[in-house]
């Protein structure tokens, strides 16, 4: 359940336009009143509140379909590299974690075909030259076979030569450091320091059996486009990669669901999304009464740290920072935000579609959920800028 105290009375008393608001909305659920999507939820946040928000469609939970609410929980996929990364800001913050530093330093077991070289800064900003090292989620929990994994892992490239999306490796290694550095789980650090300090009590990473009832399972809809499709569109097919249909499906499984992978196992709702964006706004002052990043800790986590590299598909610069994605320039809807997003804004998307920024220009952050992924990346795209455009703008003049 939400904090009172956390939710806005209206979407004026924040500063946003009610009728903007709901046009937002009506895009949310569009995709699901026609059909493509089984359920979505999207909330909207400002000033440390909610502004608004909304669930929409049906939700199967274990085979028994039932109306999604705003108490509905949602795998969050990717969305939650922002979390994780953020976990690790606290240590870099505390003094116990610097990015410079080689990974091997502090984690031998990882130092093994090569991987000597790898620095702490390329696993956060995907240069770290293992993008396809393979993991069973499940076994995340089993320190033995995780550490068994880092020492086989071998390299697709040579660290800090290029960009190229780690999908999960680079995060379980951070969630190692985690571990290491303070003495904690990677979930119980994540509680103890951010969810519980920002009262976001539906934020894990790492989900309690008895709360698997309210999570959405994940369905595939749609039909994928064809190699003629792409062609006609003028764009490049997506690589195959390890987010294959039956690793989305897996996260129906009660074992990966209490894992709570790093690179993509967050379940929460999508206001605990929109106010941990807040809490990145202003280091928590809001949320928790009190700072837990510092403005400095902050300004270094959103400085882009890949230079010149530019992404492999789009040929876009990557833009990115310690964990996050950078809008920076015009070409900014490449990398999952709105048109009317400003340069500022940071974030990161998930599988399926799920939507997570916040943007210092006005304050506002945004969190989007559904349980349907769709086959059509291309539908799934636009989907995300037509949202993330809107929600940008929701500012009254």
């Amino acid at each position: 359940m939400l904090d009172p105290r956390h939710v806005a009375a209206t979407p004026e008393s924040v500063g946003l336009d009610s009728a903007l608001v709901d046009a937002l909305f009506a895009r949310a659920e569009k995709e699901v009143v026609e059909g493509v999507l089984p359920s979505a939820q999207i909330a909207i946040a400002r000033n440390g509140k909610i502004a608004a928000m909304k669930t929409f469609g049906r939700v199967s939970h274990g085979g028994r379909e039932a109306p999604a609410t705003n108490e509905t929980l949602y795998c969050v996929f990717s969305s939650t590299k922002a979390i994780t990364s953020a976990a690790g800001w606290l240590l870099i913050q505390d003094g116990a974690l610097d990015v410079r530093e080689r990974v091997a330093t502090l984690v031998p077991e990882f130092g093994e075909n090569g991987k000597e070289t790898v620095t702490v800064e390329q696993l956060f900003t995907h240069t770290a030259g293992f993008p396809r090292a393979p993991f069973v989620p499940s076994e995340f929990l089993d320190r033995e076979k995780r550490l068994a994994r880092f020492a086989a892992w071998k390299l697709n490239w040579k660290p800090g030569e290029r960009f190229e999306y780690h999908p999960s490796s680079s995060m379980y290694v951070i969630g190692e450091l985690i571990e290491r550095l303070s003495g904690r789980t990677y979930g119980e650090f994540v509680r103890e320091r951010i969810a519980e300090p920002l009262g976001l009590a539906d934020l894990w990473v790492g989900l309690p059996p008895a709360l698997h009832g309210r999570l959405a399972d994940c369905v595939h809809v749609g039909e994928a486009l064809t190699d003629e499709d792409y062609a006609k569109l003028g764009m490049p097919k997506p690589p195959v990669t390890e987010v294959t249909e039956e690793a989305i499906t897996s996260f129906n499984r009660a074992d990966v669901r209490i894992a709570g992978i790093p690179g993509g196992g967050g379940t929460m709702t999508a206001a605990e999304l929109a106010l941990f964006y807040q809490g990145l706004l202003d280091g928590g002052r809001a949320l928790a009464g009190r700072e837990l990043w510092k403005p400095e800790m902050l300004a270094a986590a959103r400085e882009i740290r890949s230079g010149d590299l530019r992404d492999p598909l789009f040929r876009k610069p990557a833009n990115r920072a310690l964990g996050l994605i950078i809008a920076g320039d015009a070409e900014r809807t490449y990398r999952g935000f709105g048109h009317t997003n400003s340069e500022l804004a940071f974030g990161h998307g998930g599988a399926g579609g799920q939507i997570a920024w916040a943007d210092p220009r006005t304050g506002i952050s945004i969190g989007y959920c559904t349980n349907g992924h769709d086959r059509n990346t291309i539908r799934q795209a636009r989907r995300g800028v037509g949202i993330s455009s809107r929600a940008a703008s929701c500012a009254r003049p």
